[in-house]
């Protein structure tokens, strides 16, 4: 049994916490840190001391909280050497391919540009964890606001070859809209039909609909899929390369 606990919540309106905590080293981490107050009230006063933040990207709402959380708990930092010049406060800049310890855990440093061009993902094969910042949502994937569709494809690409167990923690509650688009690119999708209707029913309940697998992603989420059969005839691109038909996906999910 893992002595790992991961708690979620929400940050500001639509970001997610997400906080690591070891319960035999005591070793406590935030992925991103969207509102520090938020954050801090969810580190259970007196007994869980923050020691390591995780950063993804330079996005504000995934930044502002890093100087009060220093301030109060002096953590290590851990962000991208790419976005280092933009996100004040890093105590560790890490590349594809780096590796540092958390608990007693490899956590691997993933490259995944598209939604920035520094844009990296936390993923700790031990616990079978991935967090994915605003690269791969449940159902979604991020804007692109700064990679092109290619950058995007190639990071989902790399993602997807993870094992299919792996628990994955996004950085926004997408999955309702995310979950209203697919199902208009891949109608007869079944386990996607099945999904949406579990997606309401935690979403009326005021649950969070994280954490999704990349099994899941694979068999569900349209960006994940663009070599599927169904979703190319729906789109008119049977004879399409897969990135053509993710670039389409995109560009009808950024005008949904």
């Amino acid at each position: 049994m893992t002595s790992l606990i991961i708690e979620q919540f929400m940050c500001r309106q639509d970001n997610f916490g997400v906080i690591l905590h070891d319960s035999l080293t005591g070793e406590t981490a935030t992925i991103d840190a969207p509102d520090g107050s938020v954050i801090a009230s969810h580190l259970r006063p007196g007994s869980w001391k923050l020691t390591h933040l995780l950063i993804t990207h330079h996005h504000p709402d995934h930044v502002e909280g890093i100087p009060a959380l220093s301030e109060t708990y002096s953590p290590r930092v851990i962000g991208p050497a790419a976005e280092a010049a933009k996100i004040r406060g890093l105590t560790d800049t890490l590349r594809d391919g780096d590796t540092f310890e958390f608990a007693g855990r490899k956590v691997e440093v993933i490259s995944t540009p598209g939604h920035t061009a520094g844009h990296i993902c936390f993923h700790i094969p031990d616990e079978q964890l991935l967090f994915a910042g605003d690269t791969l949502f449940a159902l979604g994937c991020g804007r692109l606001f700064e990679g092109s569709p290619g950058d995007m494809f190639a990071s989902l690409t790399r993602l997807a070859a993870l094992p299919d167990e792996t628990r994955v923690y996004c950085g926004h509650e997408y999955t309702r809209s995310n979950a209203a688009f697919a199902v208009t690119v891949d109608p007869d999708n079944s386990e996607l039909a099945k999904r949406r209707a579990e997606i309401e029913g935690l979403v009326e309940k005021g649950l969070a609909t994280l954490p999704t697998t990349i099994g899941f992603e694979k068999r569900t989420n349209p960006f994940m899929r663009a070599g599927d059969p169904a979703i190319r005839r729906t789109l008119g691109m049977e004879n399409a390369s897969e990135l053509e038909v993710f670039t389409e996906l995109r560009a009808r999910k950024d005008r949904f």
